[in-house]
């Protein structure tokens, strides 16, 4: 994975659903359980979703906070 791609996907902007009109990084942790239990959706999107859960489940949010745009 390439920075670009890893900085484009804590800053993509959650479309749909309960959350949407958030960043993906600051989506709750269990949102993002659920959805890998669910199954991610097909596309960038379901990527970027599950590169979320990784970061998530091994604590890294915080080390890639100051990646976010306003």
């Amino acid at each position: 994975m390439d920075n670009e791609a890893l900085i484009e996907a804590i800053n993509q902007t959650m479309p749909f659903g309960k959350y949407a009109g958030r960043k993906l990084l600051n989506l709750p942790e269990p949102y993002l359980v659920w959805f890998q239990k669910q199954g991610f959706p097909a596309g960038k999107l379901g990527q970027q979703l599950a590169l979320m859960y990784e970061v998530k489940l091994n604590g890294l949010e915080s080390m890639l906070a100051p990646l976010l745009r306003e």
